[in-house]
C-alpha cells in the first residue's frame, strides 16, 4: 500500500477502526470523494497578473516614447551655437 489511507480506500478496515461489540460483517465502508478541483480563480488570477504585466510595460513605452520625442524636439529647436559665452576686452594702458 503507497499511500496512509490505502487500505480504507480498498474496503479493508482495520480492526482497530471497528468499535467492540460490532459485528465486522455488518460494518459499511463509505468511501468519501472530493469533487473536481475548480480552475476558474486560479484561471482568471493568472489572466489579470498576466493583463497588469502587460499595462505596466505598455505604459513604460509610451513613457519612454514620449521622452524620446521630448528630447529630440527640445534638441532640434535650440541652435547650434548656444551657449554662455563671456567675452574680455583689455584696454591698453593710461
Amino acid at each position: 500500500m503507497h499511500a496512509p489511507d490505502a487500505q480504507l480506500r480498498a474496503g479493508h478496515i482495520p480492526a482497530a477502526l471497528i468499535p467492540d461489540g460490532t459485528d465486522p460483517r455488518t460494518v459499511v465502508v463509505v468511501h468519501h470523494h472530493q469533487e473536481a478541483r475548480d480552475w476558474t480563480g486560479p484561471i482568471v488570477l493568472t489572466l489579470v497578473a498576466s493583463a497588469g504585466t502587460v499595462g505596466v510595460v505598455m505604459t513604460l513605452c509610451l513613457l519612454l516614447q514620449v521622452a524620446a520625442t521630448t528630447a529630440t524636439a527640445v534638441a532640434a529647436a535650440a541652435p547650434a551655437g548656444v551657449g554662455l559665452s563671456v567675452s574680455l576686452n583689455r584696454r591698453k594702458g593710461k
